[in-house]
């Protein structure tokens, strides 16, 4: 889980830099975040990346716009692989809620990720085709209104890169306008390579 009681490294730093910046920063774990237990974890089985999930997220956003220091016309939302999925869904399925999305290293279409992952908690695409098409940032991709950026290793050994591609042939199909940032042979954590961390946080 993200939300804890933990100094957790360049994570929490990142955070801090925002807050000064003066962003103000909130985490959420929804229900699909490790440690939530069986009973929420049988709420997402075979709706991974899904509403549900979604929903636990929009909550957080509800509250904090109704708080006297957020501009609740400037909301954005942001998260790497797991995070990247659910940022992509917030954006493309809740668009008049969220203004920006910054999306590092996501998956837009569940059947192109691991199956001994995908298939633990989705079951076989032949069996479950509902699940694994609305779950999948790709199906809503023509409903982006706001800002999006999108940033993905080419060597990325978790989320391999033609997921990338696959998404951004749908976003241009739809004339949708985005912004991308690409790290040549970097992996899922795109760290690899001079100046390359910095780089990636200053584009952020």
């Amino acid at each position: 889980p993200a939300v804890s009681d933990r100094w957790y490294r360049t994570w929490y730093l990142w955070s801090q830099l925002l807050a000064k910046r003066g962003f103000a920063v909130f985490t959420i774990d929804p229900r699909s975040a490790s440690d939530q237990g069986k009973a929420r974890e049988d709420t997402i089985f075979h709706h991974f990346y899904g509403e549900g999930e979604l929903q636990d997220i929009l909550a957080g956003v509800r509250y904090l716009k109704g708080l006297p220091f957020v501009d609740p016309e400037r909301v954005g939302i942001w998260g790497w692989s797991g995070g990247g999925s659910m940022s992509l869904n917030a954006i493309f399925k809740h668009p008049d809620l969220y203004h920006t999305a910054m999306s590092v290293a996501p998956v837009p279409n569940q059947r192109g990720y691991d199956t001994i992952y995908q298939e633990r908690y989705m079951g076989l695409p032949s069996v479950n085709p509902e699940g694994f098409r609305d779950g999948s940032p790709i199906t809503h991709a023509k409903h982006l209104k706001g800002d999006l950026l999108l940033i993905y290793g080419t060597g990325d050994d978790n989320c391999h890169y033609q997921n990338c591609d696959v998404l951004v042939d749908e976003l241009i199909r739809h004339d949708k306008q985005f912004d991308m940032q690409i790290y040549p042979n970097r992996t899922h954590s795109i760290s690899q390579g001079a100046n390359t961390r910095r780089h990636l946080y200053t584009r952020l």
